[in-house]
């Protein structure tokens, strides 16, 4: 955590992904807004403790809550979230009305993409990046990735029915490769589904950040990411 004023940056990074992923854009947004920035390590990912059994948003959501809380940091929280982050985001600012003064979403899961239509047309490829890793050597990545996977068709039905506050700020970043390379007609779904995301509230913003993957948005275009976040701060001080 870097000291500074509030609202408070909570960094949040995609499965198999660490705080690690924030190590250069933390304290680039330290030192441009003068925040309190905040990076931690979700269940199963970087130096926390390995969980097992299956991936919920909702254990995820409580972790958060109790880490800001023992940080003091209980209202006025800027969240930047990426990828399955979204999640996370979804559900905290849902389950914590008025801790979230606004959030990034980095290339992030929103409801809107999780429709049944979608869930069955996406089943094998899910199945297919299981095998994937299952024929890998087992490291802490590769274990907390497929707990993801456990059940993934019923847990994003439910992440479906959530909505977004109407009253709570939000900038969505669309990466222009999205996460699926392989499939074009699963890109596309993303992409409506992020413009479907932003254009349902009176303050919500869709952002593209072009030359950009999934994973590499945020060292491609840490500009993108610092530029919306910075105008967050803005709008909610």
């Amino acid at each position: 955590m870097t000291e500074g004023k509030l609202p408070a940056l909570v960094l949040d990074a995609g499965g198999g992904l660490s705080s690690s992923y924030w190590k250069d854009l933390a304290p680039r947004l330290a030192r441009a807004t003068g925040s309190k920035v905040i990076t931690y390590d979700r269940a199963g990912e970087g130096e926390s403790d390995e969980i097992s059994g299956p991936w919920r948003v909702e254990n995820a959501v409580s972790d958060l809550e109790a880490g800001l809380k023992e940080l003091g940091v209980t209202d006025d929280v800027v969240l930047v979230s990426h990828s399955i982050a979204g999640e996370v985001a979804t559900g905290f600012v849902n389950e914590n009305p008025g801790w979230v003064s606004g959030a990034v979403l980095v290339d992030a899961n929103v409801p809107d993409f999780f429709t049944d239509d979608m869930l069955t047309a996406f089943a094998p490829a899910v199945e297919k990046q299981k095998n994937a890793l299952l024929a890998q050597p087992s490291t802490k990545k590769n274990r907390q990735l497929l707990s993801v996977m456990v059940d993934y068709a019923p847990t994003h039905r439910a992440f479906h029915e959530l909505t977004w506050p109407q009253d709570v700020p939000v900038t969505a970043i669309v990466a222009s490769q999205t996460p699926f390379t392989d499939s074009p007609d699963a890109a596309q779904l993303w992409r409506d589904a992020q413009a479907r995301f932003a254009q349902a509230g009176p303050n919500r913003k869709h952002v593209v950040a072009e030359n950009t993957s999934h994973e590499g948005i945020v060292t491609e275009r840490p500009d993108v990411i610092a530029g919306a976040v910075e105008e967050m701060l803005k709008a909610v001080r």
